[in-house]
């Protein structure tokens, strides 16, 4: 009897086996493209605020890695939980019905094997959060120095930085060896019960076979099946380290889809729908209402009560010391944050009632750091407008006066520019970024800082092509360099995170304020550099000066006197 259910159990079980694979891998690996869609869903609404706090290392670490780690409790750990379940009740039911004692004598053995994983969870939990943890910090550390690779050769870091890393891997594998003492000890204590469980059928099977119970052939398949059985139960227990590193990653998951939106998109505004613009025809009119505005609880103030309007078609600068909240003004108008206090509108509506995809098809932005993505000057072109056609493209790029050195490239608009647009200098990747927004061709346009770390020559052509592109649009730039803002419609001159002056630039140097100082001040600098200069016998053509501009300010060099300021004393302190 029991050769006939041999028979009949041994094709099952391979036809078992082979689905189970089949099925779970299936479900696993279907789930996980959805998990990391859902992950990187999940971080588009949340950046840049959820970014300044995670490094971003960190961030892959756990879209790949913890997302790729849960694959193994859906292909690994649910239905062999089933198996590990009906195996052992149909070996034992199997044994009651040839000879029950042995049963009997099996079942503490199987017991102890499937409770000892239980017992050592709690610990071996906490060792899979440390070692994904751990896991994730040496990510980011690899991730920082491979991005900075440059400035740590040039300051000649390498050694330090190594250090740092094998210090980090050290740590790493410090944890991987406390998670393999729990799994070592776990492994022996399951093999001693495995020999322990066997032996014990072997005797009762003696036993019973003396004493005429049951024959040999029913000893020998009594046995094979006692030991069968621990298999899928030791496979489970086998497996807890993966596990519970398994539940330390979809915790770490977790945290990311557990994150509150700090941005939610509003209701909706009709009217604005594609960039349309204004009854009268020009870009919609933004404005500044007493806004206060923190970057999280406990930090300082960034804004306080700032109030400023800036009307259709016009250009409105922001300048004043770095920290002073230039910056900010511009991350409100984004809604990358949203005010604590006041209210930012467009159009005399709140920001916060605009759907964030239509708000942000209204506004281009310019900044200083220009991301391009490792792909074609033509992909990244086309980020402004996906269906821009190839004629399209191009002429943003003479606007932006582009168009030459791109075709200047062997490849063309095709050609690659390297992982940050690194294949590129700045000049170039700023002129890239202004062919971008002509292409978007949004009502509001945002110059964060557009023309610094450019020489002079790359700065003049940058700025003629901020001026095609700020054409007819209602511009907010922001400068630290005051001659590049002479011609703004509006100053407003920002001091600790308040607004504490406003009007044209001849208005703000004849009242002797802090616009005023700060042009002393550069001057003073230009002044400076000049006498510099001529003690040296130095002679430098304009095409050579390398106008630098820190993204903190620090280390300005500043420009030689701007026109049109006659009035300003640059020796006259206030």
């Amino acid at each position: 009897m029991l050769l006939w259910l041999l028979g009949v159990f041994v094709p099952l079980a391979a036809f078992f086996t082979w689905a189970e694979s089949w099925v779970a891998h299936d479900l696993a690996y279907r789930l996980l493209a959805e998990m990391r869609v859902d992950v990187y869903n999940k971080l588009d609404p949340l950046t840049p605020a959820y970014m300044v706090r995670r490094r971003s290392g960190d961030l892959v670490s756990i879209v790949g890695g913890d997302v790729e780690l849960v694959e193994f409790f859906f292909a690994h750990t649910i239905t062999p939980t089933f198996v590990a379940v009906l195996v052992p009740a149909g070996v034992l039911a199997t044994l009651a019905f040839v000879a029950w004692p042995i049963a009997l004598v099996l079942s503490p053995f199987l017991v102890a094997v499937a409770i000892s994983p239980f017992m050592a969870q709690k610990r071996s939990e906490g060792l899979g959060e440390e070692l994904r943890s751990q896991l994730g910090d040496v990510h980011a550390h690899m991730v920082d120095s491979i991005q900075g690779m440059r400035e740590i050769s040039a300051f000649g870091q390498g050694p330090a930085r190594t250090a740092e890393m094998v210090d980090n891997s050290w740590k790493f594998a410090h944890f991987q060896l406390r998670f393999l003492k729990e799994r070592a000890f776990q492994i022996g204590f399951i093999e001693g019960m495995t020999a322990l469980g066997g032996l014990a059928v072997l005797t009762m099977g003696v036993w019973l076979m003396t004493q005429g119970d049951i024959s040999r052939p029913q000893l020998i398949l009594s046995v094979i099946l006692s030991v069968a059985a621990f298999a899928p139960i030791s496979d489970i227990a086998r497996t807890i380290k993966q596990l519970m590193e398994t539940l330390a990653a979809a915790r770490r998951l977790f945290v990311v889809h557990d994150e509150p939106v700090p941005v939610m998109d509003g209701p909706g505004v009709h009217g604005h729908e594609n960039g349309q613009t204004s009854k009268n025809g020009r870009s919609p009119a933004l404005s500044f209402d007493h806004v206060g505005f923190s970057y999280g609880h406990g930090e300082a103030q960034a804004l306080h009560g700032v109030s400023f309007d800036v009307e259709s078609g016009q250009t409105v600068a922001l300048v004043g010391r770095s920290g002073a909240g230039k910056t900010t003004c511009a991350n409100l108008v984004m809604r990358f944050w949203d005010p604590v206090e006041g209210h930012v509108r467009l159009s005399g509506h709140d920001l916060r009632d605009f759907e964030l995809e239509d708000l942000r098809r209204q506004i281009a932005l310019v900044s200083q750091d220009t991301y391009l993505f490792n792909a074609s000057i033509r992909d990244n072109l086309s980020l402004g407008k996906i269906e821009a056609t190839d004629e399209e493209i191009e002429d943003a790029a003479r606007q932006a006066n582009a168009h030459e050195f791109i075709s200047a490239f062997p490849d063309g608009y095709d050609t690659l520019v390297g992982e940050r647009g690194m294949q590129l200098s700045g000049g170039q990747r700023q002129r890239i970024s202004i062919a971008r927004a002509l292409l978007k061709n949004a009502p509001v346009l945002i110059l964060d800082e557009a023309t610094s770390h450019l020489d002079a020559v790359n700065e003049r052509q940058v700025r003629q092509a901020l001026g095609t592109l700020m054409e007819g649009r209602t511009t907010v730039v922001i400068a630290h360099r005051l001659s590049t803002i002479r011609d703004a419609d509006r100053i407003v001159v920002l001091d600790n995170g308040h607004a504490v002056e406003q009007g044209s630039h001849h208005d703000l140097l004849a009242s002797h304020g802090l616009y005023s100082q700060l042009v002393a001040t550069q001057l003073v600098g230009a002044t400076t550099g000049g006498e510099h200069n001529g003690r040296h016998g130095g002679h430098h053509d304009e095409h050579d000066e390398h106008d630098g501009d820190g993204h903190d300010g620090h280390g300005e060099h500043q420009p030689g006197p701007m026109p049109d300021m006659p009035d300003v004393n640059p020796h006259h302190h206030h």
